[in-house]
C-alpha cells in the first residue's frame, strides 16, 4: 500500500513536531503548516489522505480553513480531525454533528488516541486496511 500523506495545520510548531514524531513511527508521510493559510497552500500541492487541523489558529482559523476545503471540489473529500484545545461539549458537537469533521481530538491527546483515531477516519473512507 503507498504511503499515507498527512497533512498537520497548526500554529505551534512543537504541536507539528509532536505529530511528525508520532505518525512518522507508523510510516505516514507528514507535512507541516504553519497556520491556515500555508496549510491550504499545501494540501494543494501535497494532496494529502487526511487533514490534521488545530482550530485556534491567528489570521486564518480552523473553521475557515474547513469552509475552504469543504467548499472546493479538489479537496472537499479529504478527511479532516480537528486537534484543537477547545475542549467544551458545544464545540464538539458543533464540529462532529453540525460542520461533519471527520472526528475531533481534544488537547493535550496521547499518541495511541491521535494514531487510533486516524486509522478509523482512514478505515471509513477506505484509504487504510490492516
Amino acid at each position: 500500500m503507498a504511503s499515507v500523506r498527512i497533512v498537520c495545520i497548526e500554529d505551534e510548531p512543537e504541536m507539528i513536531d509532536l505529530v511528525k514524531l508520532i505518525l512518522t513511527r507508523e510510516s505516514f508521510e507528514v507535512y507541516g503548516a504553519d497556520g491556515g493559510e500555508n496549510g491550504l497552500q499545501l494540501i494543494a500541492e501535497v494532496e494529502p489522505d487526511l487533514v490534521l487541523l488545530d482550530l485556534m489558529m491567528p489570521g486564518m482559523d480552523g473553521w475557515e480553513v474547513y469552509q475552504q476545503l469543504r467548499n472546493n471540489p479538489a479537496t472537499a473529500d479529504i478527511p479532516v480531525i480537528i486537534i484543537t484545545a477547545k475542549a467544551q461539549s458545544i464545540d464538539k458537537v458543533l464540529g462532529l454533528h453540525i460542520a461533519k469533521v471527520n472526528d475531533y481530538i481534544t488537547k493535550p491527546f496521547g499518541p495511541h488516541e491521535l494514531m487510533e483515531s486516524i486509522k478509523r477516519v482512514l478505515r471509513e473512507q477506505g484509504r487504510w486496511s490492516d
